[in-house]
């Protein structure tokens, strides 16, 4: 993770001030700033924007007030922190529930239990770069209802993967495959080239190969290791070799 990549996921620059000081002081503690906070996730939802810390806030004050919980919204967090891969966002989420916050009191059934075991699924297809599989596993009859319930409210959530993927194929490939890279990006025909347009990538209609530029992750460059050993040192290690004999 880099520097600027950490000092973004710690401070989103679109992070409102009043969410900052929630975040960053002891009010996050506070269960009368649940409602402040809940409201941010769904603005998140509906604007692309992501911050995990605030996210967390929310989990945490479920936890230390089971009365609060709202199933709903740890699924939405749940959701949007698949994304995130391959920062720990989902890992650390999932850390912050517990059979209090399952067992809460609720007038309707709680659909995370059902849920979060596809949800973790899911998670682990991404971490383990198998896109193919995902996709599968997400367009399946089993996770209509997060589709319809859920992911259908979060702007942006296939890209969002997507761009996962993509991070994954500029970090490996140099050239892909198009019948591979739709595999990947759930894609087919003009959508697949529309896609690869946008990304900057060389697409060749006749041989089906897609150019990734060249970045520092997917070039191969040798590494030449040099000691640098004195003859004062040198000499010490055969003497040590000559005594062990």
């Amino acid at each position: 993770m880099s520097a600027s990549a950490t000092s973004e996921w710690v401070t989103p620059p679109t992070r409102p001030e009043l969410i900052e000081s929630l975040v960053s002081g002891v009010d996050r503690y506070n269960p009368s700033n649940v409602g402040i906070l809940e409201d941010y996730l769904f603005h998140q939802i509906r604007s692309r924007e992501y911050d995990c810390l605030a996210n967390l806030a929310i989990l945490k004050l479920y936890q230390f007030n089971p009365d609060l919980y709202n199933p709903d919204v740890v699924v939405n967090i749940l959701v949007k922190a698949l994304a995130s891969v391959p920062f720990p966002d989902f890992n650390l989420s999932v850390a912050l529930l517990d059979d209090r916050v399952s067992n809460a009191n609720l007038e309707e059934p709680d659909p995370l239990p059902g849920l979060l075991p596809y949800l973790t699924n899911l998670h682990s297809l991404l971490q383990q770069c198998r896109f193919p599989a995902f996709w599968t596993l997400y367009r399946s009859d089993t996770l209509e209802s997060l589709r319809d319930n859920y992911t259908v409210e979060v702007v942006g959530f296939e890209d969002s993967i997507r761009e996962v993927a993509v991070r994954a194929v500029k970090a490996t490939f140099q050239k892909i495959g198009s019948k591979r890279l739709s595999s990947y990006l759930d894609l087919e025909g003009a959508e697949l080239e529309e896609y690869v347009v946008k990304l900057g990538w060389k697409f060749d209609s006749t041989t089906g190969v897609i150019e990734v530029p060249p970045n520092p992750d997917n070039q191969i460059a040798s590494t030449v290791v040099q000691e640098d050993i004195k003859l004062q040192q040198l000499t010490k290690v055969i003497s040590h070799a000559i005594s062990a004999v």
